[in-house]
């Protein structure tokens, strides 16, 4: 039987099935560079504040360095009966350098040392993701930029509403994900914050210095009471809660995309990269990316409800269930990133069928509301212009035809105040450029919309 760490006062053998059920190596291993930095940086301060000797922290530090060179060099066999990262690490250490490689956990507990590894791992994903939404940013910014001017229908309740520029369709993705980055900045200063010398529960006997391993670690704070340090999850619910935010906002993108790959709509062409084919249909082409994100949305949104279906009953301070925070996170981290990784491919290497959306845009009904509008301009009460254009939209779909086809003869016998310049109005190049209120899809509105989005990247 392995020696357990804290084996002293038990009498019976673990079970290995049961050591397997309670052990998180399989998935904690991952936090061995936290785990081992926030190691190093208790071992500098015990050596400081004359709890070790200095030649005891120099064979600590050395004996760490070692371990993770070999996990790099994939050389550690991390075993299941020494239950997590820590104690994987911790026995790592005593075998290299004998006894007093037991000296590092000296005024530390394992709920202490956990809390540190997951604030540093967080802090370090969550900047990590920043730098991949402003990418993705990026991207959206340069297609807004190439493609300026081009038209598409735009949509609500999926049925064709009014014509607007591309570039102002998807320059909101550009604002959801300012958003989402916006959240993840803020987060940072309650995920910077450092838990370690809290102890198991109340702090420890020996006259440690806590602002010394905030420093060296790099956090911006401390927590204040030893009790909330080692309890505090709430940075990793928030960070759920980011992720499933933006994967909504991904999934969203994503569903858009799948609607304009469609045979029936035709708007883009995906690159061959970033879809599949059918192992029965030799004609599909279909894209498996997009609807990933979309379902892998779902995946990360149940993450966050686990997380908070864990916390909500527990008492303080540390429980066993808080293990439980690790696997769901470390997921949804994967999940996330991969995901801002193919949107961002699928983006930049799509196409634009501009002649298809051209089209489009000169064969619908999308320009009912600006002969509305027009007619307001006339005299007319909104009401009633509105139900003049809603007359004359029904006689266009009994013809077979549309509003820029209608003889001017009909036009003229719904209302007289309408002019020839009628047809002009109609079409969806002075629709999109009569539209000039901040924030609107007229050509300059948007290109001012461009360059505050692109002063927002270089912020």
């Amino acid at each position: 039987m392995t020696k357990k760490a804290w084996g002293g006062r038990f009498q019976d053998e673990s079970i290995s099935w049961v050591e397997e059920f309670n052990a998180s190596i399989h998935f904690d291993k991952v936090l061995i560079e936290e785990d081992i930095k926030g190691s190093i940086a208790h071992a500098n301060m015990l050596a400081t504040k004359g709890i070790i000797k200095s030649e005891e922290k120099e064979l600590i530090i050395k004996g760490l360095g070692e371990i993770l060179a070999d996990y790099k060099d994939d050389k550690i066999e991390f075993r299941v009966e020494r239950e997590d990262i820590h104690m994987n690490v911790e026995a790592l250490l005593i075998d290299k350098i004998g006894p007093v490689g037991g000296k590092l956990h000296t005024a530390r507990s394992r709920n202490d040392q956990v809390a540190t590894d997951m604030h540093l791992y967080v802090k370090k994903i969550v900047n990590e993701f920043i730098d991949s939404i402003k990418a993705l940013q990026e991207t959206i910014v340069e297609l807004s930029d190439k493609h300026m001017g081009v038209i598409m229908p735009g949509y609500t309740h999926l049925q064709r509403a009014q014509p607007i520029l591309f570039s102002h369709h998807l320059l909101v993705y550009f604002w959801m994900l300012e958003r989402d980055k916006s959240r993840f900045k803020d987060s940072l200063k309650r995920i910077d914050l450092s838990p370690l010398g809290a102890g198991a529960i109340s702090g420890t006997t020996f006259d440690i210095d806590r602002f010394q391993t905030k420093e060296e670690l790099g956090f911006e704070g401390i927590y204040h009471n030893s009790m909330d340090a080692v309890s505090d999850r709430d940075y990793i619910v928030e960070t759920l809660s980011n992720i499933s935010l933006s994967m909504v906002h991904l999934s969203r993108l994503s569903e858009e995309l799948i609607f304009w790959t469609t045979d029936e709509v035709n708007f883009v062409t995906l690159s061959d990269s970033f879809t599949t084919g059918s192992s029965m249909m030799p004609q599909k082409k279909n894209p498996d990316m997009a609807e990933l994100i979309r379902g892998k949305s779902g995946r990360t949104s149940g993450h966050l409800m686990s997380m908070l279906m864990l916390l909500k009953g527990l008492p303080l301070t540390y429980n066993k269930d808080m293990q439980e925070d690790k696997e769901g996170l470390f997921d949804a981290v994967k999940t996330y990133s991969g995901s801002l990784k193919v949107m961002n491919g699928m983006l930049q290497t799509l196409t634009l069928n501009e002649a298809v959306l051209k089209t489009a845009v000169s064969n619908d009904f999308s320009n009912a509301t600006e002969l509305a509008d027009y007619l307001v301009e006339k005299g007319i009460p909104f009401r009633e212009s509105h139900e003049i254009v809603g007359k004359l939209v029904l006689s266009c779909i009994n013809k077979g035809i549309y509003l820029k086809d209608l003889p001017f003869e009909e036009y003229q016998e719904a209302t007289s105040v309408i002019d020839k310049d009628i047809y002009d109005i109609l079409s969806p190049e002075v629709v999109v450029n009569r539209r000039i209120s901040y924030g609107s899809t007229g050509t300059e509105a948007v290109k001012q919309q461009l360059e505050t989005a692109k002063s927002y990247l270089k912020e």
